[in-house]
């Protein structure tokens, strides 16, 4: 080999161990390349998998939350349903009274609504047919123990139950439809106590 060939020879040589180096050199910086994508790779897909878990278990409150929220919505229709048919039994109950309860019954509530002075008392004309004897005169010791008096009206008004009591130009509504009306979010708050708590 002459010295040409032998330096051709040893330049081949540094050009191929320089060339194997730097191979060696860019696979290893590719294999640490590839190990830094991999662990972020991972480390992205448990951020991801925690994401989605917590997704999930934002999503899965919100569905119990809303079911809690349809049950109890559920659960006060029916309760105010029960509470109201009660109302209305309570109420198809004085209704229906015997005369001489519902009469005392009357005399009860014109204790809390008669007036010191003069006035008429309306009942309907079915009440008025059916008015124990001793009525008028209990009803009038009642007005005059508060310092009034009282006539009943010989016609009667267009009411269903209870009574009207009429000072001058002043009525005071003593149906109990209207006393019931009035009175419902109290006796309505009353009846669930007694039925649910």
């Amino acid at each position: 080999m002459t010295g040409l060939e032998k330096m051709k020879s040893q330049i081949l040589e540094d050009a191929r161990t320089l060339a194997d180096g730097r191979i060696a050199d860019a696979q290893s910086r590719a294999r640490e390349i590839l190990e830094d994508a991999k662990a972020e790779a991972k480390k992205d897909a448990a951020g991801i998998t925690q994401r989605s878990e917590a997704k999930v278990a934002n999503y899965r409150e919100r569905v119990a939350s809303s079911a809690d929220l349809q049950r109890r919505t559920r659960i006060l229709a029916a309760k105010q349903e029960i509470i109201s048919e009660v109302l209305e039994q309570a109420y198809g109950r004085l209704c229906t009274m015997e005369a001489g309860p519902y009469f005392d019954m009357l005399l009860d509530i014109l204790k809390k609504y008669v007036q010191p002075q003069e006035g008429v008392i309306y009942f309907s004309s079915s009440d008025l047919e059916r008015m124990p004897s001793d009525f008028e005169a209990r009803m009038n010791r009642i007005a005059e123990a508060k310092g009034g008096s009282l006539t009943v009206a010989e016609k009667g008004k267009n009411i269903e139950n209870g009574f009207v009591l009429a000072y001058g130009g002043i009525e005071e509504n003593c149906v109990l439809k209207a006393m019931f009306d009035a009175r419902r979010d109290e006796l309505s708050d009353k009846i669930h106590q007694i039925m649910f708590l």
